[in-house]
């Protein structure tokens, strides 16, 4: 998992009051749980960009002076009208501790019920894992090239590597559904029979 770096300042005053201050001054407000205490600090709000807003998952490398922490994201809060981050709340990563994080979910190539004219619905786009700090994984990739309509890949399909998933293994993922006009598998069987019969009543009027 790769790691953004966080230049940050420890906070001292705390209490909504100095949260709305530090806003007001470009800063988002957070603190890193799971070590003796939990640590409060702040940071420019564009420093977060690569951490938030990205396709994988990231660990922050969290720097305060000679310290640093290493940590993952629990919890990020939005300002409801402006999506501003207001706020976010850290896991401090410990070697040999197994640690809970969300994951985003890739969907990679062409469906076959897609390709038959059916739906392709992306039901669950984060997964939750747990894992030792060194087998975090950045995100979950799926071949969905052999999906027909009507099947589904569910969590318990997926394979994991040295990681558990947290969500129930009956919940799904993602899913083909019947569109209007899709061909369902069996008119797409006789399709492929009734070209190779044409193909085969060619070869063999030209033969004659």
């Amino acid at each position: 998992m790769k790691s953004v770096i966080i230049n940050a300042t420890e906070r001292e005053d705390l209490g909504s009051k100095f949260a709305r201050k530090l806003r007001r001054e470009g800063n988002v407000p957070c603190v890193v749980y799971g070590g003796e205490k939990p640590l409060h600090f702040f940071a420019d709000t564009l420093q977060f960009r690569d951490l938030v807003y990205t396709s994988q998952a990231r660990k922050a490398e969290i720097k305060m002076g000679n310290n640093t922490v290493e940590a993952v994201v629990q919890d990020i809060q939005f300002h409801p009208v402006s999506d501003q981050i207001m706020h976010i709340d850290f896991m401090e990563l410990i070697a040999g501790k197994p640690v809970s994080i969300e994951v985003p979910v890739s969907l990679n190539g062409n469906a076959r019920g897609v390709r038959n004219g059916g739906k392709l619905k992306h039901t669950l786009r984060r997964l939750s894992v747990r894992a030792l700090p060194k087998d975090l994984p950045d995100g979950i990739d799926i071949d969905v090239t052999e999906l027909r309509i009507g099947q589904s890949i569910r969590v318990e399909d997926v394979k994991t590597n040295n990681f558990e998933f947290v969500n129930p293994g009956s919940a799904v993922i993602c899913s083909i559904k019947m569109a209007r006009g899709a061909m369902d598998e069996e008119e797409e069987a006789e399709g492929e029979e009734g070209a190779e019969g044409a193909a085969e009543e060619a070869t063999a009027e030209a033969e004659s």
